[in-house]
């Protein structure tokens, strides 16, 4: 092994990794966890550590030590109203509490480019971070790292562990209460609009809406695939909905009275569809959507929908990286009732 001493600057993870023959993200767990790194591999990075005379930064301690003051946020790269909501209430709680937010975007939630923002910010000591998590492989990603660092993950559907905290809103009861809502009203065929099924949000919403159908004895309702989260994604899901119904009936006796959609922007897109199948909303068609997006109060007619309480998911995601006691996990959304339903 041939150990050669960076010029005009000190040695850093990406110089021992060189040397050492491995990835920089070994070195970080020869680091932070080496049991987890077989004996061989651990000499061979020490080794490169040495020649090189690499010294680790000092500030890399636990959260409770606050040597940085800076805490990492891992969040997915789109920009659709939950996650980048749920950013910003993170940014605010971490302000109040004194502590500054270091943001990493991840666009493609794969298990190698999550792994690497997280690595990203323990290289550099980071007191704590919080994983905004859609979809599985940043859940796993995350609980990977929390053996290093104080990581919380804010996820609607995931188990915490001795070293991961996980903090949701409860997509399942904000589905059902949706549900509920419409069957209360007199809805009785209740379709859903659904987001794109490798996000946990999605998935939970699914089970809301039909644990609630089977508990109300209402009978089974048409699932419509959007695919994405945009009006347009909606839009076309109801046109293929409203289609495939009066295919099935004389006088559209098949059709759905009322839809509940993923999100705000699909039953947008829903409410256009209707319209342009000349039906009404809500007399024909009643339709409930999720998030409470700035605006829906002003869609015409005004959106019913599940408004996310995304401050206080921020601030309890806060406090449970802090390790306080009592820390609700599961947020409870709000049906906001307006005029489509």
């Amino acid at each position: 092994m041939t150990s050669r001493q960076p010029v005009g600057r000190a040695p850093s993870m990406v110089d021992v990794a060189q040397v050492a023959g491995v990835s920089h993200q070994t070195v970080s767990r020869v680091l932070n966890a080496p049991d987890a790194v077989r004996p061989e591999t651990r000499e061979r990075v020490e080794q490169a550590m040495r020649g090189l005379g690499y010294r680790r930064n000092s500030t890399a301690r636990a959260l409770k030590t606050r040597q940085t003051g800076l805490i990492g946020v891992v969040s997915p790269g789109d920009s659709t109203f939950g996650p980048s909501r749920m950013t910003m209430a993170i940014e605010e709680a971490a302000r109040e509490t004194g502590y500054a937010t270091a943001l990493s975007v991840v666009r493609e939630p794969g298990p190698e480019t999550v792994d690497d923002a997280l690595e990203f910010f323990l290289d550099r000591g980071i007191d704590g971070i919080v994983v905004i998590a859609p979809v599985v492989a940043m859940v796993e990603a995350a609980r990977q790292i929390s053996r290093s660092v104080p990581v919380v993950v804010l996820a609607s559907v995931a188990e915490p562990s001795a070293e991961m905290q996980v903090v949701g809103i409860d997509q399942i009861e904000g589905a059902r209460r949706a549900v509920r809502h419409l069957h209360r009203s007199g809805r009785r065929r209740i379709a859903h609009v659904c987001g794109p099924e490798d996000y946990l949000d999605a998935q939970g919403r699914i089970v809301g809406w039909r644990e609630e159908l089977q508990d109300a004895g209402l009978p089974v309702a048409p699932l419509a695939r959007a695919g994405g989260w945009a009006a347009a994604d909606g839009h076309a899901a109801a046109r293929r909905l409203l289609a495939e119904q009066s295919a099935h009936g004389p006088a559209g006796e098949d059709l759905p009275d009322a839809v509940f959609a993923a999100n705000d922007y699909l039953a947008l897109g829903i409410i256009q569809a209707a319209r342009g199948a000349g039906l009404r909303v809500p007399e024909d068609l009643a339709v409930v959507g999720f998030d409470d997006v700035d605006g829906a109060d002003f869609f015409s007619p005004p959106l019913t929908t599940v408004r996310q309480p995304f401050e206080e998911a921020g601030a309890a995601a806060m406090a449970a990286l802090f390790g306080g006691e009592g820390v609700d996990s599961s947020i409870q959304p709000q049906l906001v009732v307006r005029s489509s339903a």
